[in-house]
């Protein structure tokens, strides 16, 4: 008798790499993106368009189904650089729009409702493709990938990670307080845990790495050593 399930391909690999901002998820991603040379997804990415799109159309953020409307057609795609990935909307590079704290915060709002986490759950699902994905986010490895060959999800303390914010901030010309970074962060990690939708927190066999203390190369050649580990290389 043919064993029919042996027929059946299975699904690309993925990584996911989940936490609050500032632990570094997403320069850790990139990197292990690159060393891998497998597909990028930065689902905060996604929302933060969303936000944009949002605040520059100035509509009301509070209008569940339009936004949810706008989320199930908008156009996100990544083109990985040697130091960043490239963020575009509609065909239109967005980076720098999309990075700051006022975006930020209103895409955490908006990914409160269930309407905008629909629409955008199928889109993080797509980008799933072959070699393999690595995918940053807060719930990747919780509800869009639970199926992942390998969950991370890293922390790291308020402060250190106000101050990677506002280095990083700095860097790119963008003007912050350290002072508000931190508020909106804390309250950012209060609404993000406590929402009723894919709320913020590990998954039951996600890898745990606090980051506080670490450089980025000591997290990512601890990442590698999972990756290896799992057989992912």
């Amino acid at each position: 008798m043919t064993d029919v399930g042996s027929d059946i391909e299975s699904p690309p690999a993925v990584i996911t790499i989940d936490g609050p901002s500032g632990t570094g998820k997403g320069t850790i991603a990139r990197a292990i993106c690159n060393w891998l040379g497998w597909h990028f997804l930065d689902s905060g990415a996604l929302y933060r368009v969303l936000g944009l799109v949002v605040r520059r159309d100035r509509l009301d953020p509070g209008d569940e189904a339009k936004i949810g409307s706008i989320a199930s057609k908008l156009d996100v795609s990544f083109v990985r650089m040697e130091e960043e990935t490239k963020v575009y909307h509609d065909g239109v590079d967005c980076t720098l729009a999309i990075r700051t704290e006022e975006c930020g915060i209103t895409a955490s709002r908006l990914a409160v409702f269930p309407a905008v986490r629909k629409a955008l759950l199928r889109k993080q699902r797509a980008f799933r493709s072959s070699p393999g994905l690595v995918a940053d986010g807060r719930d990747m490895g919780t509800v869009v990938f639970p199926d992942a060959d390998l969950q991370i999800f890293m922390t790291a303390n308020v402060d250190e990670r106000a101050r990677r914010r506002y280095n990083q901030l700095k860097k790119k010309g963008i003007y912050a307080s350290l002072a508000d970074l931190s508020k909106d962060i804390e309250e950012r990690d209060e609404r993000d845990a406590t929402r009723e939708q894919s709320p913020l927190k590990p998954s039951p066999t996600a890898v745990i790495l606090d980051t506080t203390v670490m450089s980025i190369q000591e997290v990512t050649d601890k990442v590698k050593i999972l990756v290896r580990n799992h057989g992912l290389t």
